[in-house]
Parts: C-alpha cells; structure tokens; sequence
C-alpha cells in the first residue's frame, strides 16, 4: 500500500537515476524511451538481483539439500508471495510463474479450454485483443469445434458492452479480454465485464499486460476467474511472468507439460501430479529473471502506485495536448479512460518512416499493428506511431518528440 511518505518523495528526475540506461546517447542525442508498452526499462536493483543470483547462490531449487539450493529456493518462492500480495491473490498456491501474459493465455486455453470446451460452446473475446488472446482461442476453437465471438469496438477505441451483453448466452463458456489495451490504451470497465459473465455462468480470463503496470490490481475484487501478466512490463527481466487462477479451477484442470516438478510419484503404469502451483511447472524454471521480478515489484510498490500513476496521467494528458497541435495527425484511440499509451497516424505518411527518423533523434517508439492486426483493419489504417510512457519519463522528453515528429513531418511531406 502507498504511503504519504512514498507520494510525497516521488521525484521523477532522482528517479530516473535508477535506471542506467537512461544515460545512454543515440545519434549524439540523449536517449528519449517512449516504448514501455513494449517493454519497460530495467532500474539497477533489478539488475543487481540478477547478477547476485548468479554470482553467489546459482543452484536449481526444490530439489537439493545443499545451502545453495535452499537459498535458491527461498528466493524463488520469495518472489510468489510477493507478486501474491501485488495482485492481491487469496493463496500463493493460486500463482503460477510462467514466461509471460503469452504463456499464461496458452495455458489457461489449452488445459481449462481442451478439458471444458465442446462442440457448439462459446468464447468471447473483444476487438482489441493482442495476437496473444485471440490465436490460442482460435486453435482450441477448431480443436474442439467451439465458436469464437468478438465484442466490437466504437471509434473511440471502447468496447461496446451493450453488444456484448447481447453476445452472451447460455453457451458462453469462458470471457477472455484485455484489461487495458496495448495500441489504444483503453483501460476496459472489466467489473462490469465479469459481472455480466458471471451471471451467464462463464468464466473471466484478464490479460493484465499492460494495465498490472499502471493500474492498482486487486484478483479477489475483480473477482476474475484468470489473470496473466508479463514482468518485463513492470520494470522485470524478460522471461518471467505470473498466472493467477482461482485455486478451485486451476485444481480440476490436467497439468500444461509434463516433467520434472510436476509430480508426486511416476511409475510407467502411472504418474500423479503435484499439488498447486507446482503442478504447473514442468522442468527447470527461469529462476533468475523470478527471482529478480520480485526486486521490481518492490521497487513499484516503494515508488508507490498512486504516484507512478499521477505522473503518467499527467504525461499522457500533456502529450494528447501537444500532439493535437500537429496538421494532418490524428489520434487513434480516444476512449475516457486510459493507460499511459498514445497512438497516431500522420496523412499520407506511413508510421514506420517517423519511426526510423524519430530514431535517427535518439526517440525510441514503436510503429506498426502492435500485434492488434484486427484493431489497425477497423480503423481501415495500416498502423500506428505509439509513444507509451512510463514513471521515469518528463514532459521534457514529449516536447523532444513533438519537435522530432515536426523535423520529420517536413522531411518526409
């Protein structure tokens, strides 16, 4: 929980001090990051846990006796109970580490999907979903025969809840939406959203990429059956990510691999398998990187999210403003409420050359469909310019992007 105390000391520029990379020049030109949704840079903490780990207790965990492996172990298992408290999960046993948001969809879809699902039984997900919640169901779909539905999106880059009010039935097996959206920012009313499932008897799938970042998340009040989030999104190594799942489901669904650690007992008649969350996690995991996640979700929560989030709504507001500014740009994506992501087109001009020119002025964004191909097809565009910004970032910097898009708008008309 924030304290007055971590509100009152947030200092963007002592903050930024943190993290190393932010020193760097490109092109002469002092490194502006605006490519956090991708992913978020990583504060020197963070890269000391890796480094400890590897230098002073690098062992496999569960299984040994020795020192190093129990050390290991406990900080291993260290990391579980802190991103349980960061979601506010029930039990740690309801954490499942995994490789990211993408990973955890696949599990959820194909272990609860190939268990439940059945000819004629119904998913819903929406029109801005990234690649990753919208391939997985589209396999288990042709596999078990199941119909894919879609909530269709307004122009301002919101869902349209009376259609999906309308898209439920009683054949609606499990809801799998993004919590904010990746190329828009929408941050989706998901209360509502799992409410109305609920009452038709369907499961909530929530892909937490984007908004476990920004926004205060809270499992058990949602009341979301999954959560998946990515920690190389919030300030983590890549490689290392959490699955919630309420413990009741995730104890009825078949393992996602089979392997070491995921059992009790093995013998060629018969293998039974472990108890939650292990039962979930086949082989040698990714230790280091979850070791080094719990190191950036305290570092979140000692900056305190109250005030990552102020700041950020104060970026994305001052840089809507100046971006307005700008002939022949527009802002794709304009819903009331969200996350601190921009997106724009300039007239005639394609995304990717104002990416490499704002590169050529050491401003790093994303250009391109954002794996939301569906999203850039309604919007009849072929993609999109995304600046995404994080605690670290200055209105400083967004006046360096507005002058660059300037620079390069002339070059380019």
């Amino acid at each position: 929980m924030e304290t007055a105390a971590t509100i009152s000391a947030f200092d963007v520029y002592t903050l930024r001090e943190n993290f190393p990379i932010l020193h760097r020049r490109l092109n002469g030109k002092q490194l502006v990051y605006f490519d956090n949704a991708a992913t978020s840079q990583k504060p020197q903490v963070v890269i000391d846990a890796l480094t400890n780990y590897y230098s002073n207790y690098n062992a496999n965990i569960h299984r040994g006796i020795h020192t190093l492996a129990e050390e290991a172990t406990a900080a291993y298992e260290a990391t579980r109970g802190t991103a349980k408290n960061f979601i506010n999960a029930a039990s740690a046993e309801e954490i499942i580490f995994t490789r990211g948001a993408t990973e955890g969809i696949n599990l959820v879809a194909y272990t609860w999907g190939r268990k439940n699902l059945h000819e004629g039984d119904e998913i819903i997900i929406s029109g801005m979903e990234h690649h990753s919640n919208i391939v997985p169901w589209q396999i288990v779909c042709e596999e078990k025969k199941a119909i894919l539905k879609v909530i269709p999106i307004t122009p301002n880059g919101e869902l349209d809840l009376d259609a999906f009010k309308k898209l439920l039935s009683s054949k609606t097996k499990i809801v799998a939406v993004v919590h904010a959206s990746n190329s828009l920012g929408t941050i989706n009313p998901v209360g509502q959203i799992i409410d109305e499932a609920h009452k038709a008897g369907a499961l909530v799938m929530l892909d937490g990429a984007q908004s476990t970042v920004h926004l205060d998340i809270d499992v058990q009040d949602l009341d979301c059956d999954f959560f998946a989030f990515s920690g190389h999104k919030v300030y983590g190594p890549t490689g290392a990510g959490v699955l919630y799942g309420k413990k009741n489901i995730l104890e009825a669904m078949p393992p996602f691999m089979g392997g070491g650690e995921m059992i009790k007992e093995v013998t060629f008649e018969k293998t039974t398998y472990n108890d939650l969350p292990y039962k979930y996690e086949a082989g040698t995991p990714n230790i280091a990187d979850t070791v080094a996640l719990k190191s950036a979700l305290d570092f979140v929560t000692g900056t305190g999210k109250e005030n990552i989030r102020r700041h950020e709504d104060a970026l994305l507001n001052y840089a809507t403003e100046q971006l307005k500014t700008i002939n022949g740009l527009t802002i794709v994506g304009n819903a009331k409420q969200k996350v601190s992501v921009v997106s724009f087109s300039v007239k005639n001009i394609h995304p990717q050359d104002l990416g490499v020119l704002l590169d050529n002025q050491g401003i790093a964004v994303r250009t391109g469909h954002h794996c939301t191909q569906p999203v850039m097809d309604y919007f009849k565009i072929p993609g999109t310019v995304r600046a995404s910004f994080a605690m670290y970032n200055t209105r400083e910097e967004i006046d360096k992007l507005v002058t660059g898009l300037h620079k390069a708008i002339k070059m380019l008309s």
